[in-house]
Parts: C-alpha cells; sequence; structure tokens
C-alpha cells in the first residue's frame, strides 16, 4: 500500500510542499477549509478596492492539476491523534496518515482582549478582504448623506493598528483611496479630508527593515496624509473607536493588523511552543518526538541555534514546504537523510501607496519611486 501524505493547509508552505512531493511514490492528500490558494501578499489591494478576488485567489486543484499523486479535500481540521495516526474533521470523519504536514498559518492576536474582535477587523481571507472594502466604502456614503459634522468626522476617521508591512500598505492605500481614487465622487463631501491614522507601539513602523528605511517609511505615509502615531499602545477598542494612550480616537472603521498567534497545532499535538503559539520544530521541521509529523510556515517556531526564531513571511513556508515535500519523498525512496533546513534570506519588501516601496535585499537596500 502506498504512503498517505497528509498536508493541512493551502497557503504558501503547504503548497509548496505538495508540489514537492510530485513524483513521490505516494498518495497527497492536501486539505483546507477553503478550496484556493491565496496570495496573501495582496489581499490589502482587494481591502482597498484595487484587486478583485479573482486576482490573487487560485483554485488549488487548478495549481495542483499535474500533480497525479495529489487531491484536494476542502474540510475543517480539529485535532490529530499521532498514537493513531488520524486527523480529526469537524464533520466527524477522520483521516489516516503516514506523513503529516502542518502548514495552518496564524491569525492575528489581540493580546488577550478578544472582545476586541468584535470591533476591530483583521486581514487573513477574502471574506475578510472584501468586509473591509465594503466597511471602507460604505463609510464615505454615509458620510456623503450625514449633516452631523462630527458624525461625518467619525466616518472619515480610519484606524490601522499595527506598523508592519501590512499595516503600513493598508494605511498608505487607504490615504490614496481617499485623495485620489475618490476625490471627486461626492458633492457634500470631501473624501481627501478623510483621517487615516497607523498606530504602533514600538519606536519604529516596519520594525524589521534595517537602517533608515523605517524613518524613510514612516515620512513616505505621512507625505501620502497617514497620521503615523509611534510609540504608544491601543488600550481599548470599542464600536465607536480607539483609545491610543489617553486619548480617545472616533473612528468608523478600525483596522488590525498587530500581532499574530499561530493555529493551535501545538495543542493539538501537546507540543512544546513558543510565545505565539507556534511548535517548536527540529532542524528538519519535524516535531519533537513525532519524526513522521513536520510544521511549517507561521505555524513553525524554526530556532537553528540561533536563538532568533525565523520571521513569519511567505518565502520561509515556501522554502519549509519544498524542503520537507523533498526530505518526505526522500524517505520513502529509502534514499540518503537529507540536510538540516537552513533558510536562505532573498530579500524583503514593503510598498507604500502606489509610488513608494523599501526593500531589504541584504546588503544593498533600495528605496525606489515609480508612476503607477
Amino acid at each position: 500500500m502506498r504512503p498517505k501524505i497528509l498536508i493541512v493547509g493551502a497557503g504558501f508552505g503547504g503548497m509548496a510542499a505538495v508540489k514537492a512531493l510530485k513524483h513521490a511514490d505516494a498518495d497527497v492528500l492536501l486539505v483546507d477549509r477553503t478550496n484556493h490558494h491565496l496570495f496573501q501578499p495582496l489581499l490589502y489591494q482587494v481591502a482597498t478596492a484595487a484587486l478583485s478576488p479573482a486576482d490573487i485567489a487560485t483554485a488549488s486543484r487548478v495549481l495542483l492539476r499535474r500533480n497525479r499523486n495529489a487531491s484536494v479535500l476542502m474540510a475543517d481540521v480539529t485535532g490529530v491523534e499521532p498514537t493513531a495516526q488520524v486527523v480529526k474533521l469537524a464533520d466527524g470523519r477522520t483521516l489516516r496518515y503516514d506523513y503529516l504536514v502542518l502548514a495552518t498559518g496564524a491569525a492575528y492576536s489581540f493580546f488577550g482582549r478578544d472582545e476586541w474582535a468584535d470591533h476591530a477587523k483583521v486581514l487573513k481571507s477574502i471574506d475578510d478582504a472584501l468586509s473591509i472594502r465594503d466597511r471602507l466604502l460604505f463609510a464615505f456614503e454615509r458620510a456623503e448623506q450625514c449633516d452631523d459634522p462630527a458624525e461625518v468626522t467619525r466616518l472619515l476617521t480610519f484606524v490601522v493598528v499595527g506598523g508592519g508591512p501590512t499595516g503600513v500598505e493598508l494605511a498608505g492605500t487607504i490615504a490614496e483611496l481617499a485623495r485620489t481614487t475618490l476625490a471627486r465622487d461626492f458633492r457634500h463631501i470631501d473624501p481627501q479630508s478623510a483621517r487615516i491614522v497607523l498606530c504602533e507601539a514600538g519606536q519604529h513602523v516596519l520594525g524589521a527593515f534595517p537602517g533608515d528605511l523605517p524613518d524613510y517609511a514612516s515620512g513616505a505615509l505621512r507625505s501620502l496624509g497617514v497620521e503615523v502615531r509611534l510609540g504608544e499602545a491601543v488600550t481599548l477598542v470599542d464600536a465607536d473607536g480607539i483609545v491610543l494612550g489617553d486619548e480617545r480616537i472616533d473612528a468608523a472603521v478600525v483596522l488590525w493588523c498587530a500581532g499574530t498567534q499561530a493555529r493551535p497545532a501545538a495543542i493539538w499535538l501537546g507540543a512544546a511552543a513558543a510565545r505565539n503559539g507556534a511548535v517548536k520544530v527540529t532542524e528538519n521541521c519535524s516535531v519533537p518526538g513525532h519524526a513522521n509529523i513536520f510544521a511549517i510556515g507561521d505555524v513553525a517556531s524554526f530556532d537553528p541555534g540561533t536563538a532568533k526564531p525565523l520571521p513569519g513571511l511567505a518565502p520561509v513556508a515556501k522554502q519549509q514546504g519544498k524542503y520537507v515535500g523533498r526530505l518526505i519523498a526522500d524517505r520513502i525512496a529509502g534514499r540518503k537523510k537529507a540536510v538540516p533546513f537552513r533558510y536562505r534570506d532573498l530579500g524583503t519588501m514593503a510598498v507604500i501607496g502606489r509610488s513608494r516601496a523599501i526593500a531589504d535585499f541584504g546588503r544593498s537596500f533600495f528605496v525606489r519611486r515609480w508612476q503607477a
């Protein structure tokens, strides 16, 4: 009987693992709660009406059409039983595996204030992006019909919490939506008067970037009209806005891009986890004590003796997925043991509006301008 390889999660890591197993003498099953692969780095453009969902989402079966040993199952995984080697599904079914790859990603964390999720929108899925887009555009429509100046001000105030790449890209694109795209569309309001506030508890936006790139990013955002607030923590989120430090900011839309929490793979396995819930894995991305179970991407905390876990970036997940897929294929074929996983940093980039971006490519840092 051919080995059964079960891969949970159709993101960058899971998809890379399936593709790396294309020629393996095994049955590969990709399980995800949706039936499509999402290019998450461009979700913010769907949220701000610059792209449609079809531009960044592709059916998983289409992407894997040439992988004759692979199939796709749309289902919600709720647990793992390592001893029995089965995965549990929400509908009560179980799936047996010989090898298991967990690539379930991460969700945003509200730092113990889960009630804030009722009032702040996150951006992780197509549904999230469409909901944000609707809220943004509806805020302008409501303001157009409103006679109360204070309420118009609230409706045209948009808060983004978190100064990482997603927060920066969202804030910049919302500013351009208000000041360019919608600038001449209304008769009773001026969309260019919209207030966009980016809140970052640290001292810099894009803190993972080196040198003066974070300062350049702040300047680029301010040139777009974004109000950048640094070194201040959000202490309350409610239906009417936020409290930032000691200041009340009334806002129609609050977007949460601060902090992540790995999905519950560590709980499923009873495995050691990092502070953010990510599974601590070995040098070959396997879960300690379970040589046939692997965790990759945001759900894994990989620390190759550096005391500095790898960042939650798409290239990390893709490289880990490819590595684990090849490792499993080699084991099935009886080939030699693989070398430990090593991440190759090819650089990081963040887009600020339509005509600015910052990039870190190792020793060379580039700041570019272009015409959209």
